[in-house]
């Protein structure tokens, strides 16, 4: 399961940005702004990590991206 936004229960996590450079460890509210600022989501990638590592990113595209890296290649347009 993807937690999301403030289905993410950790105090601190370590952000990683839309353009996928580290931004540092924040609280979680104070990254929950940032990425609402910025008018996207937060997405735990590493929930067992200490902190727990998030991604700053558009929820949708996200989850497009999750979708065709899990699905075959469809070959059927020669």
């Amino acid at each position: 399961m993807i937690r999301k936004n403030n289905e993410i229960r950790a105090r601190e996590v370590r952000v990683i940005g839309h353009d996928g450079k580290q931004l540092g460890i924040f609280s979680i509210d104070d990254a929950l702004n940032l990425a609402r600022g910025l008018g996207m989501d937060l997405v735990e990638i590493a929930a067992n990590a200490t902190p727990p590592v998030v991604r700053i990113v558009d929820y949708k595209k996200f989850l497009e991206d999750q979708k065709k890296r899990t699905e075959p290649p469809d070959y059927s347009n020669n």
